[in-house]
This record gives C-alpha cells, structure tokens and sequence, in this order.
C-alpha cells in the first residue's frame, strides 16, 4: 500500500493527520519532507503502521509509543510510567530562568521531577546553578538521568519524596505537582498515564499545599504550577506562610502558576 494510502488509513482512526504522519515517520524513519515527496511509495510492512494506529487509537498516547517528546525545543525520551511534558509548563521554566539570571550560582531545587525536563532546561541555561531533584518513581529517576547524559547537563535526582532527605536551604524551588482533582474526567490518553504524578487529591491542590508549607523556611522563592481554579486557595496559603506571590496565566487565559518570594528577602 502507498505512503499515501496509509495516511488516509491513520488519519481516519485516529481523528489526527499529526498523528498519523507522526507515526508514518516514526515508522519508516523519514522526515515529514520525505514522506511528502515520497507518497506513491509502497510501504511493504503496512501491518506495523497499523498497529502503530491502532495503539493510538486504544489510548496509548503518541509519546508512548514514539519514546519521544519535543519540549522547550529540545527531544526528551519519554515511556510509560512517566508525565508526558506539556506545552504551559514552558511558561513556569521561563519565568525561573529570568529570575535566576540575576541570581549568581543559585542553588535549586526541583519537587517532582517526572521526565527531568526543568531541572535539565535550567541546568543548560543556568551553567553556575547547583540543581537537586526529588520524585518518588523510581521509572522517573531512570528516565530523568538517561535525559540528563543526552543532553550533557549535572542534575543530581533524588528517589524521595517531596524534600525528605533532602539537607540544606535553597534559593529556588520549583515544582509542576500533581494539581487535578479525584473528580476530574480525563481522556483516555491522559489515563494511561501515571496517576500519582496527575491527581492531587480530593481537591487537587492538596500537594501544592505541601510544598508550600515544606518550602517556608528552605527557599527564598518558589515557583510552581497549579490548577486553573486554584488561585485563591493557594494565595492564602502562601500569604500564610510567609510568600508573597504573582500568579501567571497560560496560554488560553487560565490562571496556571505562581512565582513567589519569602517576604523577608
């Protein structure tokens, strides 16, 4: 069957001609120019294309199946098990690094960090920072330090939880928790991955509530994103316990995170 043909199969069981095209060049290992200059051509292992499909289909999400995620311009491998990186949280790395660039050899700490993909960003951006990095997924810690030797950077990952066994004070603690609420219905791509690194509690914001309270007196500022319906409760917390906070929002208008600092610095 042709490249074309096959396209036109995917596209149609999976709703996405990204997808589809996607997988066609996972498949065949050619470039999107490729396979546009080269759609007569017959695909001999049609089958393993359709299969490809069909896993999409059935809810396994692309990145899964690929092993690969871009974000922040750069390829981060990725598999079952771990948070797939979404596009908003390049909003949160931004906003750390124009912080930290004013700040001379900071030292870092990142709660929960799934893929490695922050701490990994800041590390290439911040050359003189110190970054530690906690999470409680031991497939999380393979993955994060197969990223971190891809990309060259020293990210010093923790198996714990939170900041337990974790010595010492911080400037910077970052975070992208899990913020969504038992309740919440999530697509079946969504569900296939890890629900501890997804769902933070009844409420949601049960976790960020925690990191707030764990970070009074061991960072100087604290940078984290949350739940678009979370901001009042989350201001009195930091209000609280001693933050003063600027909430941002993403990309469609929702409230997304907070970047905040300890009051008396």
């Amino acid at each position: 069957m042709k490249i074309s043909e096959l396209l036109k199969i995917g596209e149609n069981l999976t709703d996405s001609s990204f997808v589809a095209k996607e997988l066609m060049k996972f498949h065949t290992k050619l470039s999107f120019e490729e396979i546009f200059l080269n759609s007569n051509t017959i695909i001999k292992d049609e089958d393993g294309y359709i299969k490809l499909i069909k896993r999409y289909a059935n809810g396994e999400p692309l990145e899964y199946i690929t092993n690969s995620c871009e974000f922040y311009g750069l390829n981060f491998f990725v598999k079952k098990g771990v948070l797939i990186p979404r596009f908003e949280t390049e909003i949160l790395i931004q906003k750390a690094i124009n912080l930290l660039s004013n700040i001379n050899s900071p030292r870092i700490c990142e709660i929960g960090f799934g893929s490695g993909i922050i701490s990994i960003i800041l590390a290439k951006n911040l050359k003189n920072a110190s970054i530690i990095a906690t999470d409680i997924s031991k497939i999380a810690l393979e993955v994060a330090i197969c990223n971190a030797k891809t990309h060259g950077v020293n990210v010093e990952f923790v198996n714990t939880s939170l900041l337990d066994r974790i010595n010492g004070n911080f400037d910077f603690v970052i975070s992208n928790p899990p913020y969504i609420s038992n309740s919440y219905k999530l697509d079946k791509w969504v569900l296939n991955e890890p629900k501890e690194a997804l769902i933070g509690g009844e409420i949601g914001d049960e976790i960020l509530h925690k990191i707030i309270e764990i970070s009074a007196n061991r960072t100087n500022f604290l940078a984290c994103e949350m739940g678009y319906d979370q901001k009042k409760s989350l201001q009195e917390k930091l209000i609280k316990f001693g933050f003063k906070a600027e909430f941002y929002k993403d990309l469609a208008g929702f409230d997304r995170g907070f970047v905040a600092r300890r009051e008396n610095v």
